[in-house]
């Protein structure tokens, strides 16, 4: 079996990429994080609004991708989609 070294920019790009369509998928579905927080249970919004972004190294976890995934009626794996740049 091949053993994968992964860097961790790669590891950080996904954890980005991954926040970006929690946001993208979250506006259109017309909710606030304060709403999405609520309704995975959290009391505040805190834990969206530093995951969306990926700051100071936060980032959703597999069972807040599962909450969010049925939340917003989007399947789980739409969040590791990477759009296409137009040059």
């Amino acid at each position: 079996m091949a053993k994968f070294d992964f860097t961790n920019k790669e590891i950080e790009e996904i954890h980005k990429i991954v926040g970006k369509n929690v946001k993208k998928y979250r506006v259109l579905r017309g909710l606030t994080q304060l709403d999405l927080s609520y309704e995975m249970g959290n009391k505040s919004v805190s834990l969206v609004s530093a995951c969306e972004p990926c700051s100071n190294g936060k980032h959703f976890n597999i069972e807040h991708l599962y909450k969010i995934s049925k939340i917003l009626d989007v399947p789980i794996g739409n969040f590791f989609e990477i759009e296409e740049e137009i040059v």
